[in-house]
């Protein structure tokens, strides 16, 4: 009962929020380039199901190939600069920098440096920079979150560093990456938006397209459609990720 209670109560206030929407719209008569009212936004997602399903998907796909990218590269980096404090001295503040120049800032040079003719390349290359730092974070610290006295205990039966890697570091910080690698997938999806609002080019064939051409088109109904299409795709990964996560530490604590 009271998980059917607090299924119920977020679907409520939807609906009330929908319903004060539409009955605002229509008894205002607010055009519809202005602002739709809910009915319209579900026409224009029904008309167009079809375009949003495959830009949808062209996003969907740029943004996990953002996301691979960098969990090769800020995974590789981690485990690069735990095992030299030195490297860890020198990159840490780069990567700092890199997280907080606002990627809008720098979006303009990488769709010069990966040309106009491949919008494409310079979205996952924008998503990835967003997306690189929750997994570089999320790696170093587990890999150095493990316990003192198991690494004394290493150290005394004479651990090879490739043992003490595999069998208690990376085991310990495997709750760690899993977290750093959610936050990560949605900051590329938000990347691979940002980037193609940038890049002002339909080569890449996005829901960030979508939205442009309907807003210079003033369809404002579609352009909601768009948006409730990106909403659905990035709740649904973000439900994928927290599964992924909730079995990963399920059977990080069966070990």
């Amino acid at each position: 009962m009271k998980r059917l209670s607090s299924l119920l109560a977020p679907l409520a206030l939807v609906a009330v929020l929908l319903g004060v929407w539409e009955a605002t719209c229509r008894l205002n008569h607010t055009p519809q380039y202005l602002l739709p009212p809910p009915s319209a936004i579900v026409v224009a997602l029904i008309q167009n199901a079809r375009i949003l399903a495959l830009s949808a998907w062209r996003t969907l796909a740029m943004a996990l190939e953002a996301l691979v990218a960098a969990g090769l590269f800020g995974g590789g980096l981690a485990l690069l600069v735990t095992l030299s404090r030195t490297l860890d001295r020198a990159v840490r503040p780069l990567a700092v920098a890199l997280q907080v120049t606002p990627v809008i800032a720098i979006a303009p040079l990488i769709v010069i440096w990966a040309g106009v003719d491949h919008p494409d390349r310079a979205i996952i290359a924008l998503a990835a920079i967003v997306a690189f730092f929750p997994i570089f974070s999320g790696t170093v610290r587990g890999l150095t979150s493990a316990d003192p006295d198991l690494e004394r205990l290493f150290d005394l039966y004479g651990a090879r560093p490739v043992q003490r890697l595999t069998r208690l570091r990376l085991p310990a910080a495997l709750p760690f990456i899993i977290e750093g690698a959610k936050v990560a997938s949605g900051l590329a999806i938000i990347g691979a938006v940002v980037a193609e609002f940038v890049a002002g080019s339909g080569g890449a064939q996005g829901l960030a397209w979508r939205i442009l051409e309907a807003g210079n088109r003033l369809e404002t109904a579609k352009m909601f459609a768009a948006i409730v299409a990106l909403a659905l795709m990035a709740a649904g990964v973000h439900l994928v990720f927290q599964n992924l996560e909730r079995r990963g530490l399920k059977w990080w604590r069966g070990r």
